[in-house]
């Protein structure tokens, strides 16, 4: 991610933020010690991240899951 001094930051604002805008975040820092992380405002937080469920309700797996293609397989390993 690309550091950039708070001067230069305060003569390239607009710039900085059509940059950010495209989903480019960038660390604005002062003699070198990172002051403030710029990130676009679609881009979802670190703890909304998370995958696991997020088609609950939407979709649906039959009672007999578990035996699709049963004989299928046994042919294919012999059982």
């Amino acid at each position: 991610m690309e550091t950039i001094d708070i001067h230069e930051a305060k003569k390239h604002l607009s710039r900085l933020v059509q940059k950010a805008s495209r989903g480019e975040a960038f660390i604005i820092a002062e003699a070198g010690k990172p002051m403030a992380k710029v990130v676009p405002l679609n881009q979802p937080a670190p703890h909304e991240k998370r995958r696991i469920g997020f088609l609950a309700g939407q979709i649906t797996v039959p009672d007999d899951f578990d035996l699709m293609g049963r004989e299928e397989i046994e042919g294919l390993f012999g059982k």
